[in-house]
């Protein structure tokens, strides 16, 4: 669901950890890029907004305003939207190198797949982050 809205908003390069065995911090980050700092925004208030239709509380919301890396806290989940730069910057993949990645469904990947052909293609995004 966290994902499906991001997708929504043409976020890419998502990446699902699950952290359940190395912290009790959270079981699972969701990290997922975007293109600009208007992008970063629109992700996250679109996961935010998912979120609420379905009641599920938040924890925490940092970052929103600002577009270089929302933290959006769930609980079980935590969902980093990052600017691009930013996301190579802090490099959570890295630090968390030891967390298993989870494979995406068949129709999430294939969803996963089309934006990024898209971004790749050079497509104009900015009618999403509205």
């Amino acid at each position: 669901m966290f994902l499906r809205a991001a997708l929504g908003k043409k976020a890419f390069k998502p990446v699902l950890m699950r952290l359940s065995d190395l912290t009790s911090l959270t079981d699972y980050f969701l990290v997922v890029s975007a293109r600009s700092p208007k992008q970063v925004k629109a992700v996250a208030e679109a996961v935010l907004d998912e979120a609420a239709r379905h009641r599920i509380p938040k924890y925490s919301a940092e970052g929103v305003s600002q577009g270089n890396w929302a933290l959006l806290d769930y609980g079980d989940v935590i969902v980093h939207v990052f600017h691009t730069p930013v996301r190579e910057f802090y490099d959570l993949e890295g630090l968390w190198a030891d967390a298993p990645r989870e494979t995406f469904p068949d129709d999430l990947a294939s969803e996963i797949k089309s934006v990024q052909e898209s971004a790749e293609e050079g497509e104009d995004f900015e009618e999403y982050f509205q």
